[in-house]
């Protein structure tokens, strides 16, 4: 049985079923996985911290291990404090790889004692972002492959869609 506690940090501006493919594969890894909802630097979040939190909850309320939190600041300080072990970060492509072992290296040299686990999201989800779940969205495309029901139903609240001609 895991033994240790890991996050999972990110925007999650929505959460999407990649996220949850990497949160369910994580949960075998680790008794306790605690999504966080950190800091969103330079991106324009759809989503306010809280809805992001409140619609993970939701969609997360039936795995056993997981919690649901938010950050603002850096993601090491928040290990730190929460005492865990491991920090874990999806990759769906290639160029995703780059700017990943940047963070995690800046990541080791903060804290060494967090190690910080890349995993892949399923082949039929790599290409899954939360900014192409919006945007198929917002020019009327079908999400639910994409993302929970409620994360779709959100969406109908919070982007007016646009009809194509």
């Amino acid at each position: 049985m895991p033994a240790h506690r890991a996050i999972y940090p990110g925007s999650f501006d929505p959460i999407t079923n990649g996220h949850l493919d990497i949160l369910d594969r994580a949960l075998q890894l680790f008794s306790e996985v605690t999504i966080v909802v950190a800091g969103t630097g330079a991106k324009n979040p759809l989503f306010t911290p809280d809805e992001r939190v409140e619609l993970i909850r939701e969609v997360t309320a039936g795995r056993k291990g997981v919690k649901v939190d938010r950050w603002p600041g850096l993601i090491m300080d928040y290990a730190t404090r929460q005492k865990v072990s491991a920090v874990i970060r999806g990759l769906r492509a290639a160029s995703d790889f780059e700017h990943e072992f940047m963070m995690a290296s800046m990541n080791k040299q903060i804290n060494p004692e967090v190690e910080t686990l890349f995993m892949m999201t399923g082949q039929n989800l790599f290409f899954v972002s939360s900014t192409m779940v919006k945007e198929l969205f917002n020019y009327g495309g079908d999400v639910s492959p994409y993302v929970p029901l409620s994360v779709a139903e959100r969406l109908k609240q919070k982007i007016p869609r646009n009809k194509v001609p």
